[in-house]
């Protein structure tokens, strides 16, 4: 088989969390369980409704653009893009052409060509029930939409080229996520994904774009841009005998295979103009740009490498904080406590290694206060409790928010290094196992760790499992 080079640009849509929608006072809840609560004359198209400009729509935007390093326009305007579907009332969308909000930027080894602003169109919902007919729910008409358009970039194999892409728009959930601009749901259809996709026998010549359409998961994107390079692959390989045609297709997540949907449409077939009754924007008389890039939080790239520098801790539980919002603000509190990094990094074990089974096993669990998180990691630190006695304590306190030490002092469970009274049962287990100090005795050196875990029972975890260790060793010499 000859050697292909796969290329692919993304294209993003993104729902922005606004109270009302992109032109008018409707509420913005495109999952509202009513269909076509949330509509009035301006989304609906009705004569002589005119369109307002949400200014917080715009503002997320550039927060984005910011965020991505971008260029944010001096000058922007909205246009109509022409085309007739049943989704969209007025027989035209309100986008963005040739003037955007957002040019240039770069995220996750893809450099950003364009960040944009549109309303977003209707749900369309086909009822198959032998009559087949369609219903529109226009809840979601004219809900503020973010478009992203990466340039299309190059690469080695079809496999990075899924895996990384898949990457970037995780990437960029992140991002809106952080700023909180959009919660980006991919499973409720608030952040969609399309794949402009080429094969090509030169690395430096694209091939035959083909774009797939509505991923609705991270996988999906993976899984659909896989299939359709091997589909090029396949189709280059029969050489005259295969064509590969520019067009639209969608995905099917059951067969996992893309379908023809249509002909590809170009620019010139929307028919963009400026829209009459919108202003144009002058965004640096209208926004702050400065002060607004000062307020932006710390970004993931920035959290991932302050974890990691500061604190020393793995790149898998770092991902775990950076995806989890409410997880990472809570360790980041624990850490404001706690100050010491190796305290934190012990922290963070214990949140990675022991709460989060916690969690999965019962959904009674809920995050406990900074304050006794951090309590409960010093007494660890400073050996006043065993690091068996935490785990148990902590399983109370993700119930009943109360303080280590107190719980430790009302059980008796402060560690003990009263080497006399440690000394008193140790003598009492090495009586009551003759067979385990015998393996000891012969060679099996583990085996004096069964005494220890017996000590350590027999004292409810409370004895310091280092001193117990010590005492063991002596008194069987």
């Amino acid at each position: 088989m000859a050697k292909y080079y796969p290329t692919v640009g993304l294209e993003i849509h993104a729902e922005l969390s606004t109270r009302t929608k992109m032109f008018c006072a409707c509420r913005n809840d495109s999952n509202a369980e009513q269909p076509n609560v949330n509509i009035c004359p301006v989304c609906m198209a009705h004569p002589g409704a005119l369109p307002v400009i949400n200014k917080k729509a715009v503002e997320n935007v550039i927060k984005v653009g910011l965020a991505l390093g971008g260029q944010i326009a001096d000058f922007s305007e909205f246009d109509r893009k022409n085309y007739f579907y049943p989704d969209i009332p007025k027989g035209y969308q309100i986008s963005q052409y040739k003037y955007p909000i957002v040019a240039g930027g770069r995220l996750a080894g893809f450099d950003i060509t364009r960040v944009h602003l549109e309303e977003d169109t209707a749900n369309n919902k086909h009822i198959e029930n032998g009559e087949g007919y369609s219903l529109i729910d226009f809840n979601r008409a004219g809900v503020p939409l973010m478009e992203l358009v990466t340039e299309p970039r190059t690469f080695n194999d079809t496999e990075q080229a899924a895996k990384e892409s898949s990457n970037f728009a995780k990437e960029l959930q992140l991002i809106l996520r952080h700023l909180g601009v959009s919660e980006a749901n991919m499973e409720l259809g608030e952040m969609r994904v399309e794949a402009n996709i080429s094969l090509s026998p030169n690395a430096k010549k694209l091939g035959v774009k083909v774009e797939v359409k509505n991923l609705n998961s991270f996988k999906s994107v993976e899984r659909a841009i896989l299939y359709e390079l091997r589909r090029m692959a396949e189709l280059l390989e029969k050489g005259k005998g295969g064509e590969i045609i520019q067009e639209t297709r969608g995905w099917d997540e059951v067969k996992g295979e893309t379908f023809s949907q249509r002909k590809k449409e170009t620019s010139q077939d929307y028919r963009y103009f400026p829209d009459p009754d919108l202003p144009k924007l002058k965004l640096r008389e209208a926004f702050d740009l400065e002060k607004m890039k000062s307020e932006l939080p710390e970004l993931p790239e920035a959290k991932r490498k302050r974890y990691k520098e500061t604190w020393g801790l793995k790149d898998e539980d770092i991902e775990i904080y950076i995806n989890d919002a409410e997880l990472g603000e809570w360790l980041q509190r624990i850490a404001g406590i706690l100050q010491e990094p190796q305290k934190i990094k012990t922290a963070s074990n214990y949140i990675v290694s022991d709460f989060i089974g916690l969690k999965k096993s019962n959904l009674a669990v809920k995050l406990p206060s900074a304050e006794n998180f951090a309590e409960l990691v010093n007494l660890v630190s400073v050996n006043k409790i065993s690091s068996r006695v935490a785990k148990d304590i902590l399983a109370k306190i993700v119930l009943h928010d109360m303080s280590p030490m107190q719980i430790a002092t009302e059980n008796n469970l402060m560690q003990s290094s009263d080497k006399s009274a440690l000394k008193e049962i140790a003598q009492k287990i090495i009586a009551d196992n003759p067979k385990v100090v015998v393996d000891y005795k012969q060679g099996k050196e583990n085996a004096i760790m069964s005494l220890v875990g017996q000590i350590m029972k027999a004292t409810q975890g409370s004895a310091n499992p280092q001193i117990v260790k010590q005492l063991l060793l002596d008194l069987l010499k």
